[in-house]
């Protein structure tokens, strides 16, 4: 056993370890029927050959510096992270109530939704960086109800993430549906994702037969994973660094299990 606990030890160090990384990133606007919309790709360009990709969508504050800082932690990952845009270029913003604003627009048509993740996909996946193939997607608040919802439509996707996301839904999946592993990452003390959600979603997933995971994290609250939770006047809201850093690991983790690297 101390053998085994020995080779985990230097298996995790050496995957800590630090290793060459240039990371790269560009702007790009891509469109969704007219509407103007905008990305931000980064990757690591001291890597050789095609890597996974992985869409970053974006809390209801909109295409913002969190979702952004998304794509480069991926970068420096191994993977290319594109920080999409659901709302259209400009939309971005740190009050509620526009925020709230924002998402009925967007969201009052489902298709529209959709379409616009899927302009995204596809941007992402004519990457020369990226292997079409490996494609996953991770979200923020509304951004994780987003990928969830194309998980239970059936994307075809490797991985879903969604950290403090909404886990309700009006369309559950139905069994055999949802081709992606689904791992949601929520705070014990998220008022917007209480207990009895949770163990709905639990229950939604079972029953369609998915692949998931559910961790929670003692403390934490909505937007756990952004540094400027606290700003922005709702007490729901703050950063916590411990479920910030032990939610990354957990996504790092998945990824390695999914795609061996």
């Amino acid at each position: 056993m101390r053998t085994r606990h020995g080779l985990a030890m230097a298996a995790v160090l050496l995957s800590l370890a630090p290793r060459n990384v240039n990371v790269k990133t560009r702007e790009i606007e891509y469109r969704q029927d007219g509407t103007v919309l905008q990305g931000f790709v980064a990757w690591d360009d001291a890597a050789r050959g095609k890597r996974p990709g992985v869409l970053v969508v974006h809390e209801w504050w909109g295409h913002n510096e969190h979702a952004r800082n998304q794509a480069r932690r991926l970068a420096e990952a191994g993977y290319v992270g594109f920080a999409l845009d659901m709302f259209g270029k400009g939309k971005v913003t740190t009050h509620p109530q526009e925020a709230q604003a924002f998402v009925s627009e967007v969201t009052k048509d489902p298709a529209v939704l959709a379409a616009r993740f899927n302009a995204a996909l596809e941007q992402l996946k004519r990457d020369p960086h990226v292997d079409p193939r490996r494609i996953a997607a991770i979200g923020y608040c509304f951004g994780g109800a987003v990928v969830l919802d194309m998980a239970r439509a059936g994307a075809d996707l490797a991985a879903v993430v969604t950290f403090h996301g909404a886990l309700a839904t009006k369309t559950p999946a139905q069994p055999g549906k949802v081709k992606a592993r689904v791992l949601v990452l929520a705070g014990d003390a998220d008022p917007f994702v209480p207990p009895e959600q949770v163990e709905a979603f639990r229950q939604e997933m079972r029953a369609a037969g998915a692949r998931f995971e559910v961790v929670t994290f003692p403390g934490a609250k909505h937007g756990f994973t952004n540094p400027d939770a606290g700003k922005f006047g709702m007490d729901a809201l703050a950063y916590n660094a411990d479920a910030d850093r032990e939610s990354w690991a957990a996504l790092l983790k998945l990824f390695k299990d999914v795609w061996g690297a």
